[in-house]
């Protein structure tokens, strides 16, 4: 039993905060209902996505209605707010929160007041300011952008089809990809894969008439799976005749030329950015310390360091590693760390509002797996290497067991299995994007914004 009401403010719906909330419902479920205690959510959308999968959203090997969690419908004990945390003042305890309601209402952003602070926001695209970047550049961490790429590779293939000039072919069928890690590997991978098995729908599209470029600033891709495994990643994409350039930055994708540091230029309508993350910049907004990095500085039990009522994970959170050999190492800001992170933050806070011992997080990294394509990955778990079809296979059993709730799993498992049975799906409903305009055509208006490529979409 807590000692005197509690009202706890979550800032951030991914996967540390929805974890964290879920938690917290397990862990206060008397509390909550005696009203001893209430759990606010802060977050810009109103699900979880499940970022791993977001590759396969882009292919059509999962509905992206199933790669995200309805927050209200998990969270039935908690309140929801729709909205971005603006800056937190930690030392009066207030959150300065703007919604979708204050916007229309006109009355500026709204104050909330909390006793126990959770900053999970996650993290944003670290970009840089290379010309052209934010005119033709597409990012890659939501799911409205998974779908959006997949519209639009495809969409770029009916462009190419029906066009008669060579120019405008050639980049149609050029696609950059700009950094190697997971999301850029698995995200070109799965396209790529994709997008030739849509080419014999085409008659006049082949497999090799495509460029897939994958632009990479270091000298290997895929850290995380070791550095053979990276090697052998790099030899199975070239196989695939992807062009993979190490060592390589972008400089300027201005008038839809991709100009590389090597001196190539490749003119292009598609350039994909996933060179990296860096903290929300709700962080900088806060009264709590960081790091040189930006993230919040933390200790291995999940506190803010030097403040108390804090506490933080995921993204936005730089916890030391207890398991590591060298000193003043980090845990790694993936998936794997911020299940386990979540689960035992919700604990933590439980157990202090109880005024009982906190524990310290460790966890001992497992390994990595990472997806090609259809049938196609590599893995490093345990110390054991798989290529090929065991590593694409123990890929999607990873991810199978950890996307949240009984019901996706059914519903991404029902998927899977009649994908297996029946063709791909290669359907563009670049419509989608922007509904209204035809309507705003055929009454005589202006569209709101520019039409896609191909306002019809494509079968």
């Amino acid at each position: 039993m807590v000692k005197e009401r509690a009202r706890i403010l979550v800032v951030g719906g991914g996967y540390v905060g929805m974890y964290t909330a879920l938690r917290l419902q397990k862990k206060l479920k008397q509390e909550l209902k005696r009203g001893e205690a209430e759990i606010t959510v802060v977050t810009p959308d109103p699900y979880m996505t499940y970022q791993p999968f977001l590759p396969e959203a882009a292919a059509g090997s999962i509905s992206p209605r199933h790669v995200v969690v309805p927050l209200r419908r998990v969270l039935d004990h908690c309140h929801v707010v729709i909205g971005e945390a603006e800056s937190v003042d930690h030392a009066k305890r207030t959150a300065t929160v703007r919604t979708l309601a204050t916007e229309e209402e006109g009355t500026g952003a709204r104050q909330l007041t909390y006793d126990e602070l959770v900053l999970a926001p996650g993290s944003v695209s670290r970009t840089l300011p290379i010309p052209g970047l934010a005119d033709h550049g597409i990012g890659f961490k939501t799911v409205e952008e998974a779908i959006g790429l997949r519209n639009h590779v495809i969409e770029q293939m009916d462009i190419a089809s029906s066009t008669r000039d060579p120019g405008i072919r050639d980049a149609a069928l050029t696609f950059v990809f700009v950094g190697g890690g997971y999301a850029g590997v698995e995200a070109l991978g799965e396209l790529e894969d994709m997008a030739r098995y849509a080419a014999r729908y085409y008659h006049n599209i082949r497999p090799e008439d495509m460029k897939w470029i994958l632009v990479e600033a270091t000298g290997r891709i895929l850290p995380e799976v070791g550095e053979e495994l990276g090697r052998y990643t790099v030899t199975e994409l070239r196989r695939r005749n992807i062009d993979v350039r190490l060592q390589t930055r972008l400089e300027s994708c201005a008038d839809r030329v991709a100009v590389l540091s090597d001196g190539a230029r490749f003119p292009t309508r598609t350039v994909v950015w996933t060179a990296g993350v860096k903290p929300h910049p709700v962080l900088a907004a806060t009264d709590l310390p960081r790091n040189g990095r930006g993230r919040l500085t933390c200790t291995p039990q999940l506190t803010v360091e030097g403040t108390t009522h804090a506490w933080a994970a995921g993204d936005a959170a730089a916890i030391p590693d207890v398991t590591a050999e060298e000193p003043g190492a980090e845990c790694a800001p993936n998936a794997q760390h911020a299940l386990r992170q979540a689960r035992l933050l919700g604990d933590n806070i439980a157990h202090a509002l109880r005024d009982e011992p906190i524990e310290t997080y460790a966890h001992k990294y497992a390994g990595s797996v990472a997806s090609l394509g259809l049938h196609k990955g590599v893995a490093h778990v345990y110390g054991r290497k798989l290529k090929g079809y065991p590593a694409w296979f123990m890929h999607r059993a990873y991810h199978l067991s950890r996307v949240p709730t009984f019901n996706r799993k059914a519903r991404v498992l029902a998927e899977w299995t009649l994908s297996g049975l029946f063709k791909r799906e290669i359907v563009s409903l670049g419509s989608l994007e922007h509904p209204r305009a035809e309507f705003e055509l055929a009454a005589g208006g202006k569209p709101s914004q520019d039409p896609p490529d191909n306002p019809k979409g494509s079968s």
